[in-house]
């Protein structure tokens, strides 16, 4: 197939990581949804990887994808501080352990809340591991990047590398179809410090994942093609707090850090936000992603209000309501047409 028509309302989507902030994701999705877009296949890292599990799920149910913001709320962002038995017993006095927690355990939370909520409502949408949510493209490029609906990213940190789940659980000795699609998640969201790493154990390996972030926390060319061929349906991404199109930041004012553990979190964020690849602000890639402004909402602002959310979830529809009023995919296929990787 050498593209053909445009198969139409058809779009990959790619999700940026950004904690509390991935409520923004789900307002831009919902509006990408309310366009009659329907979406093949969905990469993301951290908070895309929460809401870009939700959307595969939803659609391998043949569920409503207007039903994304509901499930979307009933994550309980407060719960994402959950603390060990220490920590437990301690009550109001919790955060004194927090330091503890971090030198034994690698990270003063335990991350067991966002997993069970992952996998709980996944089990609803009857996915539980990757098998569940193969598709095999037979139009697609051969590549491995085709395979499935749903792609996470984490960062291998005993290889120093991206680990791109479920693509690259061969290396680790693993089938790919039979890992929990929770666990890819919740390896995806492990902020470095804030939540334990995920210990990853394959047949002759073991491996510690953390967020993925670290190294690629808005991978925009996932699906890209690699055989040269013109796209069948583009690829839209959606970005958190990051450099607008137009070249400015985000209008929040920033805020003191302090306390070893969030001066912690903060250079990890600052690391992320400072080292993203030269090519996602390539205009090819600039002209295919959706800017949500944010404000001043850290991504680790766990207390986050209704107004905070609604606010948030409003930012992400207005983000993409002005995306679609410009976005051309005749135009965008003829400038950035994919060349053929060797």
């Amino acid at each position: 197939m050498t593209g053909g028509p445009v198969e139409s309302k058809q779009a990959d989507v790619v999700l940026e990581g950004g904690g509390v902030k991935g409520i923004a994701l789900v307002g831009a999705v919902t509006r990408l949804v309310g366009a009659g877009y329907t979406f093949p296949r969905v990469g993301g890292t951290s908070a895309g990887a929460v809401v870009g599990a939700v959307v595969a799920g939803l659609q391998h149910a043949g569920g409503s994808l207007d039903d994304l913001e509901e499930i979307a709320r009933s994550l309980d962002y407060s719960r994402f501080r959950d603390r060990s038995l220490p920590g437990q017993l301690l009550g109001p006095l919790g955060f004194l352990a927090d330091g503890v927690s971090v030198l034994v355990e690698d990270g003063a939370y335990e991350g067991h809340y966002l997993e069970n909520w992952v996998s709980g409502v996944l089990a609803d949408l009857g996915v539980r591991t990757f098998g569940d949510l193969r598709r095999d493209d037979p139009g697609g490029d051969g590549g491995i990047h085709h395979r499935w609906s749903l792609v996470v990213c984490a960062t291998d940190v005993s290889r120093r590398r991206l680990a791109r789940l479920p693509w690259d659980y061969d290396v680790y000795g693993l089938d790919p179809d039979e890992q929990s699609v929770a666990s890819a998640v919740r390896a995806s969201a492990s902020i470095p410090y804030f939540f334990e790493p995920v210990t990853l154990r394959g047949a002759a390996v073991e491996v510690t994942l953390v967020d993925g972030g670290l190294i690629s926390n808005y991978p925009i060319d996932l699906f890209d093609r690699e055989d040269g061929r013109a796209p069948r349906w583009p690829t839209v991404g959606v970005r958190l707090d990051a450099l607008l199109a137009a070249g400015n930041r985000g209008n929040g004012s920033p805020r003191p850090v302090r306390g070893p553990l969030p001066l912690g979190v903060a250079l990890v964020q600052s690391a992320i936000e400072g080292c993203q690849a030269e090519h996602v602000l390539a205009p090819c890639n600039v002209s295919r992603s959706i800017f949500v402004d944010t404000g001043n909402i850290g991504a680790v602002d766990f207390g986050l209000s209704e107004e905070d959310e609604q606010r948030l979830l409003t930012a992400g529809q207005q983000a993409a309501t002005a995306f679609l009023a410009t976005w051309d995919f005749d135009r965008w296929r003829q400038e950035c047409r994919p060349v053929a990787r060797t």
